[in-house]
């Protein structure tokens, strides 16, 4: 879906050439390659980020800042003298220590301040097929948000990945971990419904490229690539050469699986929301792809390191220290 571009202007606080760009989650996973790109264009950055010992960047030094989501001056401080505000701070799954809901209150403050402070323009990161109608806490709390960031007043660009791949990504490679080590793959359903995946570098350009603009847009962040999960399964599969069966099975079965797994390795494989998700066919869309980098043509060049060890986004949550290819 894409929203009418509309121009927005605002008046200008201080020279865009003496001001920042902020990142969320700059050390993360997408927030780092789009803090990484730039600074490879010569930009200066600051990065909130609730993990500052976790640095791991290439092209330069970004000032650190927390991202105080617990006071309002300390978050309205950090925005004051930034030009471009790249938000990919979300989280995947409610725990006890963290959830969506927090997430959503937590984002609107960020954007509440973004606005105050004087910052120029938002880009912001959602997922696919986002409604404030949906059962599904996730893409209704992105449809939230969405529409928090177009009520703002703030110049902005929203960008709607469906899944991403390359560097630290979690699901692929949690794909090919699977297919490395069980005898038989069960997918929910009939496994026809479908992704879109795009490289984490793909994002990140079109991020910084959207950066520079000055008009509201809304656009899908899909590869160049469809695949059924089914065929994605099977693609990966051969590619890692680990071809596997792939079963069909109820959502419910599937969800009990991933738990289990869950369980071994310390971290929430699959939610029931993300299978939802998946067979309603949420991560596709109709839009032209807003990527170039091919996932089996990546996944072809990585096959030898592809799945071999588990990525565990409780360990990339619990522990902020470490970069994420030593969790």
């Amino acid at each position: 879906m894409e929203i009418p571009e509309q121009v927005v202007t605002q008046p200008a606080t201080a020279d865009r050439s003496t001001r920042r760009h902020a990142v969320t989650g700059a050390f993360g996973y997408s927030g780092r390659y789009i803090t990484e790109r730039l600074l490879a264009n010569g930009q200066r950055v600051r990065a909130l980020t609730n993990s500052p010992n976790r640095t791991q960047l290439e092209g330069g030094h970004v000032e650190v800042q927390p991202l105080a989501f617990h006071d309002y001056a300390a978050l309205l401080a950090s925005l004051r003298d930034i030009d471009v505000l790249y938000n990919t701070y979300w989280v995947r799954f409610n725990t006890r220590d963290f959830n969506q809901t927090d997430a959503v209150a937590n984002t609107r403050a960020l954007f509440r301040a973004a606005s105050e402070a004087g910052v120029r323009r938002v880009v912001h990161v959602s997922i696919t097929n986002p409604s404030l109608d949906s059962p599904l806490q996730y893409f209704r709390g992105k449809a939230e948000l969405e529409q928090a960031l177009a009520d703002s007043g703030l110049s902005y660009a929203i960008l709607r990945p469906a899944v991403l791949f390359g560097g630290d990504d979690i699901l692929i490679n949690n794909i090919a971990w699977c297919l490395r080590k069980l005898p038989l793959i069960l997918i929910p359903g009939d496994g026809e419904y479908r992704l879109q995946p795009i490289h984490v570098e793909d994002l990140a350009k079109l991020a910084v490229e959207q950066g520079r603009g000055t008009t509201n847009n809304t656009i899908d962040a899909i590869g160049p690539e469809t695949f059924t999960y089914r065929e994605l399964i099977a693609a990966i599969g051969a590619i890692i050469d680990h071809p596997r069966s792939v079963i069909s099975a109820p959502p419910s079965v599937v969800h009990a699986g991933s738990w289990l797994i869950g369980q071994l390795v310390g971290d929430v494989m699959l939610t029931r929301d993300e299978i939802r998700g998946l067979m309603a066919d949420l991560l596709h869309t109709d839009s032209p792809p807003a990527g170039v980098i091919r996932l089996t043509d990546w996944a072809r060049k990585n096959a030898d390191f592809l799945g071999v060890r588990y990525a565990s986004e409780l360990a990339r949550r619990k522990n902020r220290h470490k970069p994420y290819d030593q969790l």
